[in-house]
């Protein structure tokens, strides 16, 4: 394994309301220094949720909302922030019921994504939700959010979309659609 590199020095550069961006002065045990930028959490977050809802066996719920990064509407999972006092399968399931009007009987934790671990330092809880049932909690969007699906047997199809292009939500559908064919509880 190699060394990690030396951190000679480090500081905020930049904050905004939710990013904070710090300057990392490094040294490899090469001998040669870099500067690097990441983005890096506040110190004050609990995590994030993103949820693999089952409505059948081989049928994953989507949402589409406004994404102010791309600056279009976008396909994806339900997800969000885990809050103070709750565990990641709680905020699963409330993150569900905000944001697709289901809450699940059986949530079980599955894995941790990063999006770009060579400048972030957050992760994103995949939590694979099942025995879903109606109900809608009040959540913190500025609109009501579209509820969407997709075949697990079509997520090529999905991925070609313009309006689906979060790769951490790619990555989550393919992992549940593994794991359960592995488990033999899917099948083509």
């Amino acid at each position: 394994m190699p060394q990690k590199p030396e951190i000679l020095e480090a500081r905020i550069v930049a904050k905004s309301r939710l990013f904070t961006v710090e300057e990392v002065q490094l040294r490899f045990s090469n001998g040669i220094e870099r500067t690097y930028e990441r983005l890096v959490n506040k110190g004050q977050g609990y995590g994030a949720v993103m949820v693999v809802a089952l409505r059948d066996a081989r049928t994953a719920v989507l949402i589409e909302e406004y994404c102010g990064g791309m600056d279009n509407y976008q396909l994806s999972l339900p997800k969000g922030l885990v809050e103070p006092g709750e565990d990641v399968l709680d905020a699963a399931n409330r993150e569900l019921m905000e944001e697709a009007g289901f809450g699940a009987q059986r949530l079980e934790y599955i894995t941790h994504l990063s999006l770009s671990p060579g400048y972030m330092s957050q992760q994103i809880a995949v939590v694979l939700a099942r025995d879903l049932y109606e109900k809608r909690l009040p959540g913190d969007e500025p609109e009501p959010i579209r509820v969407d699906s997709v075949d697990l047997y079509a997520l090529g199809e999905l991925a070609k979309q313009d309006n689906f292009t979060e790769g951490r939500a790619l990555a989550a559908l393919y992992l549940i659609r593994d794991l359960l064919e592995q488990r033999g509880e899917l099948q083509r």
